[in-house]
């Protein structure tokens, strides 16, 4: 539709201007109604003019809208009908067969499975420390003095060394004392014994002898019958005796004596400070009785053997040690829920005692037999691994007994002669074709 149309108002009503031709209806239009009209398509124009003659009006003419509608069908009708033509063409020719698709199969890393006997072992790390750690304590009073070697931090001793002394003057002077009283009361009953009690006067005759002031206080002769026991109570020998041997014991402990070969771990007293009883002097070790204590979780205690020796190494110094399990904890650590582990070094240089060298511990676990031992990265999501049968991937699970490093061990779900994959897949499923190589390079035919 293809003609100018305009509208217009006047005294006789609405009128419409097509192709210069005005057209005027008996019905009064307002301006939007002629507007409306305006904006309608050619279709709604041709209902108007329908309209028009209906009303009688002379004169009116209906522009031909067949020519316009025939330009717009036809084309769409050609256009359709030569689609269907095509789609029918296209579904008659014979689609040709598509080529069989053919994958390769997946080259990886295989083993022949074998069964057999594995040594688990069990890695652990620890720290070297002494297993007798002494701390010294003064039990007298009086002035500190230099022993037999310097009591400083990082020095060592042999057993026996005099490590510090204590002024011992005072108690000297009190333990001649107490061995004179005595010496007079036994002087007061030898000459009893020598008349009522000859058989007992060589006894004590021969203790009186060997009692003197410097030196150990020899052990008083036990009386045989009772009425020797009562002369000697009777001259207050006993507490006589009893008194200077307490005195003997003061005097002992103004020397400090090393009890064993080790080192000196602090001082904290020096020659000329003041000693009381309960004062703190320092901190001593034995370095002849060296062990590693070792957290394990409560999994591997069961796989110990605790009659092997135990290797030990130290990677910053570069050197080894044997040892063997001296004892295991029987309390479980709270925050980490481990069992202590201790083990006892062989003495050996000088480095086997050094108090807090770092170690780290290979401990044998119980022999396993008829299982296998593959690598960890072999298992997939715990408990699966791959294997090839028959030139295809296959998922099967396993029971997997313990791991250990790199490694885990079996104990069901793979049988003598099976190919297990043992390097990591990724995209991989069941089914897919495989191909193995074995870990020595050669191809599985």
């Amino acid at each position: 539709f293809s003609g100018n149309v305009s509208g217009s108002l006047n005294h006789h009503g609405a009128g419409f201007l097509y192709d210069d031709e005005i057209i005027y209806t008996d019905t009064a239009f307002t301006d939007s109604k002629i507007k409306s009209f305006y904006e309608y398509n050619g279709i709604l124009i041709e209902a108007f003019y329908i309209l028009l003659h209906r009303t009688g009006k002379p004169n009116y003419e209906r522009p031909d809208m067949t020519q316009k509608l025939k330009s717009f069908v036809i084309p769409a009708v050609v256009l359709i009908l030569a689609f269907v033509i095509m789609q029918g063409l296209l579904g008659l020719r014979n689609e040709p067969d598509k080529k069989a698709q053919t994958s390769r199969p997946k080259i990886v890393t295989s083993e022949v499975v074998e069964p057999g006997e594995v040594k688990p072992v069990i890695i652990a790390y620890g720290r070297l420390k002494t297993a007798q750690p002494v701390v010294i304590t003064s039990e007298v009073n009086g002035t500190i003095l230099k022993g037999t070697v310097p009591f400083q931090p990082g020095g060592t001793f042999r057993k026996g060394d005099v490590l510090l002394r204590i002024d011992d003057r005072q108690v000297k002077l009190e333990a001649g004392s107490a061995r004179s009283d005595l010496l007079t009361a036994l002087s007061g009953v030898l000459p009893e014994f020598k008349v009522d009690f000859p058989e007992a006067y060589e006894t004590y005759r021969t203790f009186f002898d060997k009692l003197h002031f410097e030196g150990r206080l020899q052990q008083i002769p036990e009386p045989h019958n009772g009425q020797v026991k009562m002369f000697l109570a009777r001259f207050n020998v006993f507490k006589l005796y009893f008194a200077a041997a307490n005195l003997d014991i003061q005097l002992e402990k103004h020397t400090i004596r090393a009890p064993f070969h080790g080192a000196i771990v602090s001082a904290e007293q020096r020659e000329g400070a003041t000693a009381r009883a309960g004062l703190k002097l320092g901190e001593i070790i034995n370095l002849e009785d060296m062990e590693v204590e070792l957290p394990l979780s409560v999994e591997d205690i069961r796989w110990i053997d605790t009659r092997k020796p135990v290797r030990l190494r130290s990677e910053e110094l570069r050197r080894e040690w044997r040892g063997k399990i001296n004892r295991i904890g029987r309390a479980i650590d709270d925050r980490t829920q481990t069992i202590p582990v201790y083990i006892g070094i062989e003495a050996g240089d000088s480095y086997s005692s050094m108090n807090g060298l770092f170690l780290r511990a290979e401990i044998p676990g119980k022999s396993l037999t008829d299982v296998i031992e593959v690598p960890r990265k072999a298992l997939y999501e715990g408990n699966y691994v791959y294997l090839i049968d028959d030139g295809k991937l296959q998922q099967r699970q396993v029971e997997v007994w313990r791991r250990q490093g790199e490694s885990v061990i079996v104990g069901n779900g793979l049988n003598r002669g099976d190919t297990l994959v043992i390097e990591v897949m990724q995209g991989v499923e069941t089914g897919m074709p495989a191909k193995p190589v074995l870990k020595q390079g050669a191809v599985d035919k």
